[in-house]
Parts: structure tokens; C-alpha cells; sequence
């Protein structure tokens, strides 16, 4: 099986050692830091912003994969990528205009990715998969860390796993809330190669064993 990526989300992190938090992130496995953007309207919880990215940008290397939980994302998206983003994903449920935003984002340099909530279909992707660079299914819903993981969210791993091959790309496919060690193999063995853990990485006695833990997993 391909390997799997780890991206810790930065917003189970101890917000007052930020700094600290983020250089334990840059001596462990983890490949990918997963920024969670909210703006307390598509979801209802406020995270942070520019500010807290930068931050993070400061003191890491390492790939930047940002998830706008926001209303309108494209008001921000030159915001975000000139704040340090690599990555770039908005959700289709808050995109009219979908295919747009998904070139919009290219043409500032980032990678493209689109998220689908627990209760969209894989379906509302085909018409724009072969633009993406990565498709994320949260299993759980947006809005807040610590959450149960929807265990249906496996099988929606290999309907959208099937739709990525028909493409003949390499996009990757990501998996947000609830990761843990028990369901994250059978995450990968569905497919995904990009798995999202928060506070089961930032709340274990030792988070880089964790993750270590998670990436032995493929």
C-alpha cells in the first residue's frame, strides 16, 4: 500500500506554546501540519486566522494544509496562500461556484483540495475531481475537535477511492475527526492516504509516539 501521510491538527495544540507545540510537530513523522480555518457561520465554532498560520509558517518546513471551514473562502484565498498555505481546501458545500474557486486557488500557487461534509455524497465531486490535488471526507461533523469518529465514513472512503482512480491521477485522499489508531488502518486500507488527527495526537502522553504509532500504520 502507498504511504500514509499524518497531518496533526494544529488546533489541539496548547495555543499558549504555540511555537513549542509546532518544533515537537517538526521532529516527529508527521509529514503534513493541518490548519483548521472556522468562521462561525459554515460551522458553528471560530478557530483563528492569518495570524496563527504565519505563526505556525514561522517556525516549520513542513507542508501547510489548510481547511477553510468558511463561508465565501474565496474572498481569502490570495490571503492564504501569501500567509503561507500549501495546500488549500474549501468545502463544496460552500462554493457556488466551485470550479472557480478550485482554479482560483491554483493560480496562486497552492495545491487544491475540496472537502464534503458527513452528509454529502462522494457524487458532488465527479464533475470537478480531475481538478483537484486532494478530496477530504470528514467523519465527523465540521466545527470542533474531540469529536466521535461516523464509522460510515469507511465506506465513503472507497466510493471516493473509486472515483479518484477512474481519473488516473494522483490526488490525494484525505480523512478528518475522529482518526484514532483503531480506525485508521481500516481508513488506509479503504484508500486514504491522508489522515487528519487532533486531539488524539496533541492529548496522548506522547504525541510523537503517536504519530509514529499512526504512520507505522501503513
Amino acid at each position: 500500500m502507498e504511504k500514509l501521510i499524518i497531518a496533526p491538527s494544529i488546533l489541539a495544540a496548547d495555543f499558549a506554546n504555540l511555537a513549542q507545540e509546532t518544533n515537537m510537530l517538526n521532529e516527529s513523522a508527521a509529514a503534513w501540519i493541518h490548519i483548521d480555518v472556522m468562521d462561525g457561520v459554515f460551522v458553528p465554532n471560530i478557530s483563528f486566522g492569518f495570524p496563527v498560520l504565519e505563526a505556525v509558517r514561522k517556525h516549520t518546513t513542513k507542508f501547510l494544509d489548510c481547511h477553510l471551514m468558511i463561508e465565501k473562502p474565496e474572498r481569502y484565498i490570495a490571503q492564504f496562500a501569501a500567509s503561507g498555505a500549501n495546500m488549500i481546501t474549501v468545502h463544496a458545500e460552500a462554493c457556488p461556484h466551485l470550479h472557480r474557486t478550485i482554479q482560483q486557488i491554483k493560480s496562486e500557487g497552492c495545491l487544491a483540495g475540496v472537502a464534503i461534509n458527513p452528509g454529502t455524497p462522494v457524487s458532488i465531486l465527479e464533475d470537478v475531481i480531475g481538478d483537484l490535488d486532494l478530496a477530504l471526507i470528514m467523519s465527523v461533523n465540521p466545527g470542533f475537535g474531540g469529536q466521535k469518529f461516523i464509522s460510515n465514513a469507511i465506506q465513503k472512503t472507497a466510493k471516493l477511492k473509486a472515483l479518484i482512480d477512474s481519473t488516473g491521477k494522483d490526488i490525494y485522499l484525505e480523512i478528518d475527526g475522529g482518526v484514532n489508531q483503531v480506525n485508521a488502518g481500516a481508513l488506509h486500507h479503504a484508500g486514504a492516504n491522508v489522515l487528519v488527527a487532533g486531539s488524539f495526537v496533541f492529548a496522548s502522553a506522547d504525541p510523537k509516539a503517536t504519530i509514529q504509532e499512526l504512520v507505522s500504520l501503513a
